[in-house]
């Protein structure tokens, strides 16, 4: 079995090294990683490739395996990301070359620059009007600032995002972004994703809107 060592390396790039791997016809693969959030991105890889994990602690962080399966093997009983473990479904391919569905990118927690409450504002309207008008989008996606917005103290922002998570569209949530401002452990809608992930479903929208 191959062996990447990614210790010291913050997302992507542990899951860039592994699907490069992956893509180049490699099914047994393992990767050493320090973090928790490279250990659910990993996961979710397997899922998207159709192989196996299985994450064990080793001394300073993980080893998540990948092997041929069905993208459900069971985590080892061992650590704070067991909860990774389960199988993830990938998003339909899109059946059309130009894009499937659209996306809205947020990077903020406000609607643009002027005043700061009258922009809070304009989001929590924007989020609730996008989750009540029938055409939810495919992908949702937070970065930078924008990630406070799900992780914060504001209900009704966290309500809309559910509920358009309910309605099928793809919550995904920068990993560093929340590492950066302390609130991962806030999280309150959507998965906790990487840079990779983000700019991929930018890449497969057919159009993309940035609040």
């Amino acid at each position: 079995m191959q062996i990447i060592d990614a210790f010291g390396m913050q997302c992507p790039k542990p899951l860039v090294l592994a699907k490069k791997q992956i893509d180049g016809g490699v099914r047994e693969l393992a990767v050493q990683v320090d973090n928790e959030t490279a250990c659910k991105n990993l996961t979710r890889l397997g899922g998207k490739t159709g192989l196996a994990v299985s994450i064990d602690e080793i001394e300073g962080g993980w080893l998540v395996s990948f092997s041929e399966g069905d993208g459900s093997a069971p985590v080892s009983d061992g650590g704070p990301v067991a909860a990774a473990g389960a199988a993830v479904s990938a998003p339909a391919a899109c059946s059309t070359g130009g894009g499937c569905g659209y996306a809205v990118f947020v990077s903020r927690d406000t609607v643009g620059d002027g005043e700061g409450a009258l922009g809070r504002n304009l989001m929590k309207m924007a989020l609730y009007t996008l989750s009540e008008a029938g055409d939810p989008p495919a992908s949702l996606l937070f970065m930078n600032a924008g990630v406070k917005l799900v992780a914060g103290e504001e209900p009704q922002v966290v309500e809309s995002v559910q509920a358009l998570a309910e309605q099928g569209t793809e919550v995904l949530v920068c990993g560093t972004c929340l590492d950066f401002y302390g609130l991962k452990d806030s999280l309150g809608a959507g998965e906790v994703s990487n840079m990779y992930d983000i700019l991929e479903r930018m890449r497969e929208a057919a159009k993309v809107i940035t609040l």
